[in-house]
C-alpha cells in the first residue's frame, strides 16, 4: 500500500488545524481549550479537529487527573511542520521569517533552539570541528565529545536509540541549519538552567539577558 500523502496534506492544510499544530511547536502540552483559543474556534470544533489529528498520529494525548494535554507526536512532526514553513515562504513573495523580531533572533523549535542565535551556534560548532556536517545529517566529533563533556553534558544519558544525538534542522526564518537532536535539546536546557535566557511560553521566543548572551556566545565561541 502506497503512503496516503494526499490525506496527510489535507489534514495539515486546514487553517484551524494548522494553527493548532503550530501552537504546539514550542514543545509544550496544551489543553483543548487552549488550542481552541489559539485557532480562534469553538471548543466543539476544536474537539473534532483534535480527534482527527490523533487518528492520523500527528498528536498524542496525555491524561493527568481530569485533564487532557495534547502534544506533537514527536520531533519528526515538528520537523515536518518546520519544512512546510520553509516551503510556504519560498512560494510566497512575502518577506521571510516571523513577524515578531524576537522570534527571528531566537525561539524554541519543539525542544531545541532556532533562529539567528541557533544558526550562529551551528556555524561555530562546525568551524571548531565539534560537529561534522553531511548535508542531511551531522555527527559529533571526538573533539566535540570532549568539549560538551567539559561543559557538563552526560553523553551516555543524552544518547538514545530513538533519536540522533545531533541533527541539522533547516531553520525556516534563516534558511540555514540549526542544531536539533538530543544535543540541541541539552544546549537549550543548559542555557535556561544557567539563567542565560528565558522562554516566552506564549510566543516561543527565547530572550537572552545581556549578561546571558555574552556568556552563551563566549561559551560556544560565537562571533
Amino acid at each position: 500500500m502506497e503512503p496516503d500523502i494526499a490525506s496527510l496534506a489535507a489534514m495539515i492544510a486546514d487553517p484551524s488545524r494548522a494553527k493548532m499544530l503550530t501552537a504546539l511547536l514550542g514543545g509544550r502540552a496544551l489543553t483543548a481549550t487552549e488550542l481552541a483559543l489559539e485557532a480562534d474556534i469553538t471548543a466543539q470544533t476544536a474537539s473534532n479537529h483534535l480527534a482527527k489529528l490523533l487518528e492520523k498520529e500527528l498528536l498524542v494525548v496525555r491524561k493527568q487527573g481530569r485533564h487532557k494535554y495534547f502534544q506533537l507526536a514527536g520531533e519528526h512532526i515538528a520537523r515536518l511542520l518546520e519544512n512546510l514553513m520553509v516551503l510556504s515562504h519560498n512560494m510566497s513573495s512575502i518577506k521571510t521569517g516571523p513577524n515578531d523580531p524576537s522570534l527571528k533572533v531566537s525561539r524554541v523549535c519543539y525542544d531545541h533552539m532556532a533562529g539567528e542565535v541557533a544558526v550562529a551556534l551551528y556555524d561555530s560548532l562546525l568551524k571548531q570541528g565539534f560537529i561534522l556536517d553531511n548535508i542531511d545529517h551531522c555527527t559529533l566529533s571526538p573533539a566535540g565529545e570532549r568539549f560538551f563533556i567539559s561543559l557538563g553534558a552526560d553523553l551516555t544519558t543524552i544518547t538514545t536509540k530513538s533519536r540522533p544525538i545531533c541533527r541539522p534542522c533547516l531553520d525556516w526564518s534563516e534558511r540555514r541549519s540549526h542544531l536539533a537532536g538530543t544535543l540541541g535539546q541539552w544546549i537549550l536546557n543548559d542555557a535556561l538552567q544557567k539563567g542565560w535566557a528565558e522562554r516566552d511560553l506564549v510566543t516561543r521566543a527565547i530572550h537572552f539577558s545581556p549578561r546571558g548572551k555574552r556568556a552563551f556566545f563566549n561559551c560556544y565561541a560565537i562571533v
